[in-house]
This record gives C-alpha cells, structure tokens and sequence, in this order.
C-alpha cells in the first residue's frame, strides 16, 4: 500500500491543466450556467402545434437545441407528454429497432482519494470495507459472468486512486479479455469491456484505447457549477469541474471516439441537468462531429453512512424521472440510453418502450460479488443499494414477452463501426441492419447456453419472427444469417456481420 505522503504527491500531480484549457474556448467552460438558467425562466408552455414542429424534428433524427428541449419541459398537457412519449418510442424504434442490449457490472475496485457527500465510496466513509481485486480475482468474477450468467458486455467500475491507476486498469481489462470458459453447449467470453472510471489524461486514455476498450463513460453528476463544489470538496481532484468535464474532449484525443455521459439526478434541479446533458451532446457534436454513444441518468439512491444521499433537497420522483427519459430521447435522437437496475422492475418495464437502449441485469456492484456468492445487499460493500435484483434470465424472458430481443453483440466495436461511423449509421436509421442480425445471432448463443427451457421456449418464438422479417426486409443477408444461425446451433460462438 502506498503512504500517504505518495498519494498527496499523486493528487497534487494528477490534473494536467493544458489538457482542459486546450479544449476551451475564451477561457470559458461551454457550460453557462446562467445561460442555461435563462432559457429556462423564459421558456413558455408551448402549443401543440409547436411542440409538433419539435417532434418533426426529432423524428428526423436531428438534435434539439435547449431552447426547443426547453420548451418540450415546459409542457403542462398530460395528452402532450403521452404524445411526447409515443414519439420517442418511435424514435428508439426507428434508430435501434426492437433492440435491447444487455451489460452486467463489475465493480473491481473502491479505494478512492475523493470526497463527494453523496458517495458511500468516499474516502472519509470509514465504515465501508474497502477491497481491490487481484488480476486472479478479476479472472474468477469473469469466469463467474461469462460461464453462469452470460453477459457478453461489462462496464466495469474503478474509484480514483493510485494504485488503481491506468496501469492497473489496463491489467485488469485484459485479464478478462483472457477468460474464456465451457458452457452448456459452446463456450463464454466477454468481448467488449466498457470502462466507468474518474477522469484521466490523453496519455492515459491512449493507453486504455490500446487495450481495446468500448465506450469510456464519465458522468458529471451535475453541471451546475455551485451545486457542483458544494458537493465536491475544492481540496481534492474531483473537487475539479473543468478536469472532469472535458474527460470526453481527452477521449477523442486519445482515439476512444465511443463516449458515455451522465448526470447523478438528485443533486440539482433536473430540467437544468437535462439542458447541461444536452448542450454536453452539442458540443462533442460541434468539436468532433461525434455525439455521446451513451447517456445515463442514474437517480441518487441511499448509500450507508451517508446521510446528504437521502436529504439533497432534489429527489427526483418517479413522474419526473419519466419525463427526463421521455426528453432526453427526443433532444439527442441517436444516442444509447441506459437505464440501470438502481430503478425498480416495474419502472425499468414502464420505461423501457419509451427510448430505452440497453440495461443490465443479475448485477452485482459489491467488490468480488459474482464470486463471493453473497446473496443480500450489504450497503458496507455496495456504492448504493440496487432496485431490480432480478436474473438475467428473468429480464431477458419478460423483454421477449414485451417483443424486445436481447441483443449481446458487440461486433460494431470489432468491426470498426464506432464514432463518426457508428453515428452516421444511427442517424440514417441503417445500423439496424448489422445489429438486429447479429442481435438474432447472439440471442441464439445465450439460450442455448444459459437458458431454462421454458425461456428457451419464449426466445425462439420471438427468433422465428426476427429471422421472418430479416427474410423479407434484408434479403441480401437473408441466406448468411441462415448459415451462421445454423452453425451457432451447431456449436460454433461469436460470428458476426
């Protein structure tokens, strides 16, 4: 372990301020707050017919400015937000099909040298049992998701420390890029690791590129400048605003050009979160012509010891919640929308018609909790405490009951469609036609190697009906997609357009 006069040193080294004034302009973060405030108190209720221009709009795959996105938060109907909520089911539908992709989270390690009010990881909580893994650690919880459960995608989650820096970031991702492990009837893999970890610099974001990592996410948690040093003590590295939210700008730098953002929402009011997440989106848009691969919007949740999680003075309720959903799908049409299981079952269902890409399931946020094989949440272990604690067979059998196929493709990362690639195709409504086939093909995979039969029973209905309308509306693939279902059926995993 390191002493505390070596983790000083690291901390006071770690923010590299050319590489935020690089990215700015006239010195200014492109987050204005008052601009953002101002747009907000002078929005009105719009009409119908204006809210309809918007949703032309949306529906076009266009991305809404704040003043539009500021007027859709404005509307007061309840028969327009049913419509604003139809729309965006029809924007999902169209961008991504019936599509939903499937992630588990590993959480590997929670030392951290921040001090954020609202995090039961924060360094000051003592009563939290901290833990990194050892590579052969990383290599069991892996064995655990690929061979009993199934997920072919991670995010995996890292605090902010020194020795759980790039280097060991790196190493970890490659120990489970190395698992491979027999199933019932082929083998597991996870072939796309997605990384959720503090900021870091260009030098270290080239490094995780390398290792062949997905999306990089960093949230915000919130983009307003006071809110934002309130929570976020000034004497520590997270403590500052700009390092963390030009964390994308060094991404693309670095050659990582699939981009996740987020907002903690709970910690300021959240229209003006859903206009920062917006204006997050035009500005990666103007500076790189690539938008956000992802958003997120987790909600605060209880964290043990830590009694700012339950009296921020902005909790988000259900009602609300929907409508940032609802609104975020219609401002930034082409990007990925997760939804996690911080949310309970019966919301995640409700939600999910309305824009929602990808979601996570059997999941575990306790270090080494695959492998552990404690069954109860221990808040001691656990950032916060989960809302949907459901099997992924359980989420994958009720999506097939609603029409939704699993997706666990990660062939657009193999294949190079990522950034400007993968934004042109989503925008033009033409990514559907790789993924839905390889959605087809990597849902064969699952059930036929994790599947109860009854599932199994559910998922191929829905498989007949896919391949059904591949026939008809993609025939050129038609013959292809046969012959590697067939042999997928056969034993044979990871084929892919």
């Amino acid at each position: 372990m390191m002493n505390s006069n070596d983790i000083k040193k690291w901390c006071d080294e770690r923010i590299i301020r050319e590489e935020i004034d690089k990215y700015r302009d006239y010195e200014q973060d492109f987050i204005n707050d008052q601009k953002i405030e101002a747009i907000l108190s002078s929005s009105k209720e719009p009409d119908s017919s204006q809210v309809n221009d918007i949703l032309d709009k949306s529906l076009a795959i266009e991305t809404l400015s704040m003043e539009e996105t500021a007027m859709l938060l404005n509307v007061k109907d309840p028969d327009l937000w049913e419509k604003m909520a139809e729309i965006a089911g029809k924007i999902k539908r169209k961008v991504y099909d019936n599509r939903i992709v499937t992630f588990a989270p590993l959480y590997i390690s929670n030392l951290c040298v921040n001090e954020w009010l609202y995090c039961g990881f924060r360094a000051g909580n003592v009563q939290t049992k901290r833990r990194m893994l050892t590579l052969d650690e990383v290599k069991r919880e892996t064995e655990n998701l690929a061979g009993k459960i199934g997920p072919k995608r991670l995010i995996v989650v890292y605090g902010e420390h020194p020795e759980t820096d790039v280097d060991y970031i790196r190493d970890t991702i490659q120990a489970i890029y190395s698992v491979q492990v027999k199933t019932k009837n082929g083998y597991g893999t996870i072939r796309r690791v997605n990384v959720n970890a503090a900021p870091l610099p260009v030098a270290g974001l080239s490094e995780l590129h390398r290792t062949g990592i997905g999306t990089y996410q960093v949230f915000q948690e919130t983009y307003h400048h006071g809110t934002y040093r309130k929570v976020h003590p000034s004497d520590t590295i997270k403590g500052d605003y700009s390092w963390r939210l030009y964390s994308m700008h060094r991404a693309m730098e670095a050659g990582v050009d699939d981009v996740g953002i987020g907002v903690l929402f709970g910690l300021h009011d959240w229209q003006f979160e859903v206009l920062g997440l917006v204006r997050h989106a035009h500005e990666l848009e103007e500076k790189f012509n690539i938008g956000p691969h992802t958003i997120s919007f987790p909600r605060l949740e209880p964290a043990a010891h830590t009694p700012f999680a339950t009296n921020s003075g902005y909790r988000l309720s259900d009602e609300d919640f929907k409508k940032v959903i609802i609104a975020l799908r219609l401002a930034v049409p082409y990007t990925g929308m997760i939804l996690t299981a911080r949310e309970s079952a019966d919301l995640r269902r409700e939600m999910i018609p309305w824009g929602i890409t990808q979601v996570d399931a059997s999941s575990k946020i306790g270090i080494g909790a695959y492998s552990d094989r404690y069954e109860r949440q221990e808040g001691e272990r656990q950032q916060f405490i989960l809302g949907d604690t459901r099997s992924l067979e359980e989420v994958i059998r009720q999506l097939a009951e609603m029409g939704y196929i699993s997706s666990f493709c990660t062939a657009g990362y193999r294949c190079g469609r990522t950034g400007e690639c993968i934004m042109d195709l989503l925008k033009t409504g033409n990514e559907g036609k790789f993924c839905k086939l390889n959605a087809i093909l990597t849902f064969r995979e699952w059930l036929d190697d994790f599947a109860s039969p009854e599932t199994q029973r559910i998922g191929e209905e829905l498989i007949i009906k896919e391949i059904e309308e591949v026939k008809k509306t993609n025939p050129g693939a038609y013959s292809k997609l046969v012959e590697y279902y067939e042999r997928i059926k056969n034993g044979d995993r990871d084929l892919y357009f």
